[in-house]
């Protein structure tokens, strides 16, 4: 561990501690996760699986075990295979929320300490360094070299430049992700009262809509199921009536409404759905809600646009040039001659020795396979102090 100066002690273990029940954790707002008997209760709850349930029964009250065996079997089956896809996405998810959950490197009575993002609070001196994830709205006390992603605010790719000091600069925000050179920082919003906990709440008051399919299939649905119903009173009547038989006339009219009621359409679209859910998967695509197999089908253009939101974000070097040559990298037989093998030697010891921007990545990969020698000898050297850059040299 690292002891600092009392001026940059940060907060007490007991501050924080006080602060973190007064403002609740570092945490963005959003929907929990699902347990299991929610999943089961939304899947019952769909008129489909009702439709579903209720031919069952009528199917017992009037004796005809087998066909009731058929419904309640197919009913099993449906609502297994939505369950487990539903269970195995809301698994995965979290898996997800708990790798992006950053911890964070602050300063605590004097002490670095590695803590969860959760329990960063107002007030705490963060340090940020290559790879790190912002963990609250902060302001820069010290910067060197940083750079840092805000795409997750912004959209933008390109990292954005930091300094301390009180203009914009200065300012770091939770969630962006440092890809450049390292700062200290002091938290000044944490959780909601963040710029992305503001987004995530504003995302909370969203509702989920039916896709088209199947708000059809729940209006097929139920007018045909209200028509059985207006049908079979009207035979059990009629039958009554002319035959003064009640008993007969409420059989007959139960039989005309379950040879009408669609019960195949929710097992064959519901079964459908699942299958697709699965097969998507199986590439890698989660599917929180099974309607939106039906969206991503129904899908003839997709519009995208911004470096690094759909792709790797990953570089490769693609020339070097010397004073005398050009060497194409993306060819297959590429050879280096040495003052090509010196550029590369170079642009390598003007990189971080343990590189996290992409272009610098692109290098040190370049140099592994084409100039090892210089690899290994940067390995071998010892990093005493890093400079940050002059205005005059960016001038």
């Amino acid at each position: 561990m690292m002891l600092f100066a009392p001026s940059a002690a940060g907060l007490s273990a007991t501050e924080a501690a006080r602060r973190l029940q007064a403002d609740g954790p570092n945490e963005l707002p959003g929907h929990r996760p699902r347990n299991l008997p929610a999943i089961v209760r939304e899947v019952l709850s769909e008129p489909m699986f009702l439709l579903l349930i209720a031919a069952a029964a009528i199917y017992i009250v009037l004796g005809n075990a087998r066909e009731a065996l058929v419904l309640a079997a197919s009913i099993i089956i449906v609502v297994v295979i939505t369950v487990l896809q539903q269970r195995r996405t809301e698994h995965a998810l979290a898996a997800l929320r708990d790798l992006s959950s950053p911890r964070a490197l602050v300063i605590r009575d004097g002490v670095e300490q590695r803590i969860a993002g959760r329990e960063v609070v107002a007030g705490d001196i963060v340090l940020l360094r290559e790879g790190d994830r912002v963990p609250a709205d902060g302001v820069l006390l010290s910067a060197t070299a940083l750079s840092v992603d805000e795409s997750i605010l912004t959209g933008e790719s390109l990292p954005v430049d930091k300094t301390a000091g009180s203009d914009e600069a200065a300012r770091v925000f939770s969630g962006s992700l440092v890809v450049r050179g390292f700062g200290t920082a002091q938290v000044q919003a944490t959780g909601v009262r963040s710029e992305i906990g503001r987004i995530g709440h504003a995302l909370t008051t969203l509702t989920d809509e039916t896709t088209p399919l199947f708000r059809e299939v729940r209006r097929v649905v139920r007018w045909v199921a209200l028509s059985a119903l207006l049908l079979c009173a009207a035979i059990a009547v009629i039958y009554a009536a002319a035959r003064t038989d009640w008993l007969g006339g409420v059989l007959a009219g139960i039989t005309l409404a379950m040879g009408i009621l669609p019960e195949e359409f929710p097992v064959v679209l519901t079964v459908f759905l699942a299958m697709g859910a699965w097969r998507i998967s199986r590439a890698g695509v989660l599917t929180r809600r099974m309607p939106a197999v039906e969206s991503i089908g129904a899908t003839t253009v997709l519009a995208v646009d911004k470096t690094g939101t759909l792709t790797e974000n990953r570089m490769r070097v693609a020339l070097i040039e010397t004073d005398h040559d050009r060497v194409d990298m993306r060819r297959a037989d590429v050879t280096l001659d040495d003052p090509s093998r010196s550029v590369l030697a170079t642009a390598l010891a003007a990189s971080e020795r343990d590189a996290f921007d992409p272009m610098e990545r692109a290098i040190h990969e370049a140099a592994c396979r084409w100039s090892p020698a210089s690899a290994a000898r940067l390995r071998t050297m010892h990093l005493v102090r890093e400079y940050d850059r002059p205005p005059q040299l960016l001038a």
